[in-house]
């Protein structure tokens, strides 16, 4: 097989594979980029962002639905699906060539194709080999699925399909209450949808601080929870499952599976070449470094942390590492959110870890309609909550938790207070401008 050499290969073209590929060619570095499908990656194409569209058209309608209380009549509202896929297509068609835009600016070269490792920096593709003095391999995850009876029944779907249904179903069944399942319950239920959730914990979104993910669950209206019970069966009708020793049964037009995701190191050859898989994904040090010199993971495939922010980050260490620079990939101040409607999100230890590391703390919490933006835009029962966690000895904020419609654009304060070990008394001299939501994050830490 022919043989062409880089600085740099990268196996995987979602957020952890095109970021590093940006970086690497920013510096000068020649760059292959092997993508098997759509630049972008699930995150563009399968995943964050056609989801997030369709929250986004789900939220405009609920919105629209209750614009009379602020003196806005709408005669005729409906929900036209098609046309918010058809919305959904056109957005991921921009952002890919957005991406292969950036590619080709830092003249990094894609190769589409499936590609599998021949050496230790060695991967193939069709016949051709590329080989790099670096490899970062971001080949991302999959939806998992749990071998239930039935689980292969036609009517059951992952958040992959479910992203191009063509008409709403009737009655959903949702296996899984967290993050991804939620938020397509909460798409659904908005528009019109029956949705039961079943989860095998006591409270959905666990990622989330016990006190968020209840106000969470109270808030996602139309939404019939089953807490504590475990799937046994799906059956040509719907699903059948175990709660307090009682079996009952669910009907539903369409389920979705939605219990996590798993990391795609299968078919790589990776065992080949002796690369440490572990069975939550590639191992990885602090630098994002494998047990193979000039191997580097990034993104979900190493399971450290399934998001795509955090993928940008660990690309942007892995580059810097390989350029002989410092860089650490830290975990403690990456936000969380769930872009249900209204949105959780999360930076920072929650109350339960704090308490668990045996350190003081102190807890103040304030609701979102004590503040003057959120109280005109949502009213006196508009759904909201700010939480912090402090460090009683040190005053360090430890986590801020956001409960409440926009809260998503909030919580990178929350990270940047983190990341450079704000203490209260430092974010209380932080000018925040009035009138905004933002404002009950200094509020809050005057409760204290």
């Amino acid at each position: 097989m022919d043989e062409r050499h880089y600085d740099l290969v990268i196996l995987g073209g979602g957020p952890g594979g095109y970021r590093a590929a940006e970086h690497a060619g920013k510096r000068g570095m020649s760059v292959a980029l092997v993508e098997k499908e759509h630049l972008g990656g699930v995150c563009l194409n399968r995943g964050c962002i056609p989801a997030k569209t369709l929250l986004h058209s789900a939220k405009v309608f609920a919105h629209a639905a209750e614009a009379k209380r602020f003196g806005v009549h709408i005669d005729g509202l409906r929900y036209d699906l098609s046309g918010a896929m058809a919305w959904k297509r056109r957005t991921i068609e921009t952002l890919r060539k957005g991406i292969a835009y950036q590619m080709k600016r830092y003249g990094v070269e894609v190769i589409s194709g499936e590609g599998r490792f021949v050496g230790p920096r060695s991967i193939g593709v069709a016949g051709e080999v590329y080989s790099g003095t670096n490899v970062i391999i971001a080949a991302g995850a999959s939806p998992a699925t749990v071998p239930i009876p039935g689980h292969d029944h036609s009517s059951v779907v992952t958040s992959r399909e479910i992203l191009e249904i063509e008409t709403l179903p009737g009655k959903l069944v949702v296996i899984g209450g967290g993050v991804i399942g939620m938020e397509f319950a909460s798409f659904f239920s908005n528009v019109g949808v029956e949705v039961h959730v079943v989860e095998m914990l006591d409270e959905i979104v666990p990622v989330l601080d016990s006190e968020i993910s209840a106000a969470v669950r109270k808030a996602l209206s139309g939404i019939t929870y089953h807490l504590g019970a475990k799937v046994e069966e799906i059956t040509s009708h719907g699903v059948r499952y175990a709660c307090s020793g009682t079996t009952s049964e669910l009907e539903a037009d369409l389920i979705l599976m939605s219990v996590g995701r798993s990391p795609n190191v299968e078919g790589l050859g990776l065992e080949e070449i002796g690369l440490d898989v572990e069975r939550s994904g590639i191992r990885v040090d602090e630098r994002m470094r494998t047990n193979l010199p000039g191997v580097y993971a990034t993104g979900d495939v190493t399971g450290k942390s399934l998001l795509a922010h955090s993928a940008y980050r660990m690309a942007d260490v892995a580059v810097r590492d390989m350029a002989g620079e410092r860089a650490l990939m830290r975990y403690g101040a990456v936000p969380s959110v769930v872009y249900t409607i209204p949105e959780g999100a999360a930076c920072g230890m929650t109350e339960a870890q704090a308490r668990e590391s045996g350190r003081p703390i102190k807890v103040a919490k304030l609701p979102m309609r004590a503040n003057g933006r959120f109280l005109a835009e949502y009213g006196r029962d508009g759904a909201g909550l700010c939480k912090m966690v402090v460090d009683e000895e040190t005053d360090l904020v430890l986590g801020i938790h956001l409960f409440g419609d926009g809260c998503s654009e909030m919580i990178f304060g929350a990270a940047t207070m983190l990341e450079n070990e704000l203490r209260a008394c430092d974010v209380e001299e932080i000018v925040f401008p009035h009138p905004t939501v933002s404002e009950i994050v200094p509020d809050t830490i005057r409760e204290l």
